[in-house]
């Protein structure tokens, strides 16, 4: 079975904590979209998320549709992954890079999704790999002002 995960790495010039604080407010994840497609969060959400919180979002990929999400993975400043419901994860990890800066690293992970086959026969690792590139810059940009 091929690896079905792909991640890209930043430094970021913030501290980790800033950097999990605003990864960990769902509100913010259209302002820290690169790939263009989260719309705005729903309502209902909660202001901050924790292991096994559920959250919604407006979406576009085409066309609008909404996806609810449920947090999978949770270490408080380090690590915080969500699952859509094909199973799918968004996972980002944060590590101290010194000086106030923070290694971030966002990976699209489809080995748990419920058809990987179909994942890859539509092209998303490379365009979501291009979208998490987007994705940093536009974190980087975010915690700089």
């Amino acid at each position: 079975m091929p690896d079905r995960a792909i991640s890209v790495t930043k430094v970021v010039d913030a501290p980790r904590q800033a950097v999990f604080d605003l990864l960990a407010d769902p509100a913010q994840h259209p302002r820290i979209d690169g790939s263009g497609t989260v719309r705005a969060a729903r309502g209902g959400n909660p202001e901050r998320l924790s292991l096994g919180a559920k959250f919604g979002m407006d979406m576009k990929l085409g066309l609008p549709y909404r996806i609810r999400n449920t947090v999978v993975e949770f270490e408080d400043g380090t690590l915080i992954a969500w699952r859509h419901f094909f199973g799918h994860r968004w996972r980002w990890s944060l590590k101290d890079a010194g000086e106030g800066r923070t290694e971030v690293t966002e990976t699209f992970d489809w080995s748990t999704a419920l058809v990987p086959k179909g994942i890859e026969l539509l092209g998303f690792p490379g365009k979501n790999k291009q979208g998490i590139r987007a994705t940093l810059d536009r974190l980087d940009g975010l915690l700089r002002t």
